[in-house]
């Protein structure tokens, strides 16, 4: 960890992060959560600065998540020890979506777990044809945090269900589609963003097309349509597509979501429910309360509940089981505890969402 594992720069209007971790696409450590806070509070008492971007080092990611290896070597011993990590993230998640001035997510590569939490919840969320975005928590024994308790539920039909459940992924315009992000341009035309916003462009002046000045003529980057020749930009959520996930990922309780899949006898209903059995049964069974309730809340409480849920997770074995199978030893083989849906109790959900009294996450 050094200081530069997150760089900030001033560019005219622009105060500008950059994550710096390329050889970790990016992850996220504590010291940067903490640097990141610093920095953007800094920024939004600084009347200099109009607009706070982000971005990420390299062309592969702009954040795959939080530091998982950490966590889980600061965990194995006593899940507590990681207990301040999540109060922290979830305070700067909170900052971010709560910023007082245009907060720009430049969501270049790789966008997952964590990386979305500093990402989504911004003014104008960025996609680029090399964008690719899920929320697979549920895989190493966690649940779809940084802010999913809200902004899942909030997206068109289903997707958050299928999104946090399955750990699906979406590329470059379908993030559009979805609602994760606002525009999808290509990636060679995020520098066009940056000096714009450092020369004094607004996100209104953005929103509204053509102001950047490249040799002489307006020619702001053009969002991707459907049918470029770019097969990495082909829309996969077409209306079909939508109306499949919209019918069969509405349902009252997981175990009719999964009849209604099982049901469908058609390759891809096959596929969702595979996904979602390989998954923690644990952080499934979670993951499907969590955005139901998170639907009704608003997002301070949406992140209350997620640290209910992160301590949670940072004292059940499932998580450390499924760092290991997946970054340790890569045997891709976890064994959950329990085994299967049907050993998870109401009893085990009811505790992880219990209030926290005095230990609740201060906003």
């Amino acid at each position: 960890m050094t200081e530069q594992d997150i760089l900030f720069e001033r560019r005219g209007a622009l105060g500008l992060v950059t994550l710096n971790r390329p050889q970790a696409l990016n992850a996220l450590t504590h010291d940067m959560v903490l640097r990141l806070e610093r920095q953007i509070d800094e920024w939004a008492g600084d009347e200099a600065v109009a607009t706070v971007a982000i971005q990420g080092a390299g062309d592969k990611a702009f954040c795959a998540g939080g530091d998982i290896r950490a966590l889980y070597d600061a965990g194995k011993l006593d899940g507590r020890n990681n207990f301040p990590f999540y109060a922290d993230e979830y305070r700067v998640n909170t900052k971010i979506k709560r910023y007082p001035k245009p907060y720009i997510s430049l969501m270049d590569g790789v966008v997952m777990g964590g990386g979305v939490g500093v990402s989504i919840h911004g003014a104008w969320r960025v996609a680029t044809e090399r964008t690719v975005f899920a929320m697979p928590e549920t895989g190493i024994g966690l649940f779809p945090d940084v802010g999913g308790t809200f902004f899942l539920p909030r997206l068109p039909g289903r997707l958050g269900v299928w999104l946090g459940l399955t750990g699906s992924r979406l590329k470059s315009i379908d993030t559009v589609t979805a609602g994760v992000c606002d525009i999808a341009i290509h990636s060679s035309d995020i520098p066009l963003i940056v000096e714009a916003l450092a020369e004094g462009a607004t996100l209104a002046e953005l929103r509204k097309g053509p102001h950047v000045h490249r040799d002489g003529e307006l020619d702001y980057a053009a969002v991707l349509q459907p049918g470029v020749s770019d097969g990495a930009l082909t829309p996969q959520l077409d209306t079909g597509h939508l109306r499949m996930v919209e019918d069969l990922f509405s349902a009252p309780s997981l175990g009719q979501l999964l009849e209604k899949l099982a049901a469908a006898q058609t390759d891809w209903a096959g596929k969702q429910r595979a996904a979602i059995l390989t998954k923690s049964p644990f952080c499934t069974a979670l993951a499907f309360r969590q955005i139901q309730e998170g639907a009704a809340l608003e997002f301070e409480d949406c992140m209350r509940l997620e640290y209910r849920l992160a301590r949670a997770c940072m004292t059940h074995p499932d998580f450390y089981e499924g760092v290991r199978a997946v970054i340790i030893d890569k045997d891709n083989a976890p064994v959950w505890s329990p085994a299967a849906l049907n050993h998870v109790t109401t009893e085990m959900v009811d505790a992880a969402f219990a209030p926290l009294g005095p230990e609740e996450l201060k906003l």
